[in-house]
């Protein structure tokens, strides 16, 4: 009776500290620019047999949004780049009308956690920075209009390479180039309490320059510690985004959190890719997260992060390897043991 006791002692002591202390959230990128995926339907039955909480979707489509509807899958939904000037130069009811006709008709607002406004901009479609933080303020407004501005969270995915230094991580500093459109983007985000959403791969950090960036570094096995701050640096993943939590706070915007919205190792077509090192990456990636391991800049806080990808996509643009990113094979059958929780 009394170890029953001590069980149900331990069993509740455990509950209590889950509520206490969440741990950070796991979710997948869903991209889908291939020719044989499975029908989304099938997806999310795949996506909830396997424990993952939290998809990003990279667009609008009616039938995936369709199939999660209802699924229980909390959401982070894209908006294309393209659709950025419209919802700038429109007024507040064209991006009531948008959110109404393009998630809301499909997907009830209590699954969608975020809603990512444009992807990547600053790297590869310049054209549309002028639009952005407008196009966010028009959205913002909107989902304030339907009293969800609190629940869902407005953002915009970066590259990493709008950092124009990340070593050491206290010397991080965002491109002067960006500056125009990063100040009133991060007031933005600290006014609305909404996370810098940042794609953050040091898979490439180590295939474009493997003589200052070793792949122990990149896959969390290094023995090489670098001090900066006092603080101890031992991988690529914490200097990355620590590079960006200074950047921020020497642009003077402290607190504001970062997500990272992509993140993930090929399983071919470059070097070092391999199930072994994509294992290696993710596994230590969804422990870390799982355990709020956080940052040296920020120990005990973990990361929110997306891994990239649920399949390999097969008529994706650029190197080999960015073909070969998914978790699962289009079958359902994962292609190495990864455990999402």
């Amino acid at each position: 009776m009394e170890i029953q006791h001590l069980f149900l002692s331990l069993t509740s002591l455990l509950c209590l500290s889950i509520l206490l202390f969440p741990h950070s959230t796991v979710g997948i990128c869903y991209g889908r620019v291939a020719s044989n995926l499975p029908p989304p339907s099938n997806t999310v039955e795949l996506v909830k047999s396997n424990g993952i909480a939290t998809v990003r979707l990279f667009n609008t489509d009616p039938e995936t949004l369709t199939a999660f509807s209802g699924s229980g899958i909390s959401l982070m939904i894209g908006i294309p780049n393209e659709i950025l000037p419209s919802l700038a130069n429109g007024p507040v009811d064209s991006s009531l009308h948008w959110l109404q006709s393009n998630l809301f008709s499909h997907v009830p607002p209590n699954q969608i956690r975020y809603i990512t406004v444009g992807n990547e901009i600053l790297l590869k479609d310049t054209f549309y920075n002028a639009y952005l933080v407008p196009a966010m303020q028009n959205m913002y407004k909107a989902l304030q209009t339907l009293n969800l501005a609190d629940t869902i969270k407005l953002s915009s995915a970066h590259a990493a390479s709008i950092l124009s230094n990340s070593y050491p991580p206290s010397a991080g500093a965002f491109d002067p180039n960006f500056l125009p459109i990063m100040i009133p983007l991060l007031q933005f985000l600290r006014d609305t309490q909404s996370p810098l959403m940042v794609n953050v791969y040091p898979y490439f950090s180590y295939v474009n320059n493997p003589q200052d960036v070793s792949l122990d570094s990149v896959l969390f096995r290094s023995t090489n510690i670098t001090n900066d701050q006092n603080m101890a640096y031992d991988n690529v993943f914490d200097m990355t985004v620590d590079a960006f939590v200074y950047a921020m706070e020497r642009e003077g915007f402290a607190g504001i959190p970062v997500v990272v919205t992509e993140t993930g190792w090929p399983t071919g077509g470059g070097a070092a890719a391999s199930d072994e090192n994509a294992l290696a990456y993710n596994g230590n990636v969804v422990r870390r997260a799982l355990e709020n391991v956080g940052t040296p800049r920020k120990p005990g806080v973990g990361v929110e992060v997306f891994l990239f990808d649920l399949f390999d996509e097969n008529e994706k643009d650029g190197e080999e390897s960015e073909k070969h990113f998914g978790v699962f094979g289009v079958d359902g059958v994962k292609t190495y043991p990864l455990n999402f929780n």
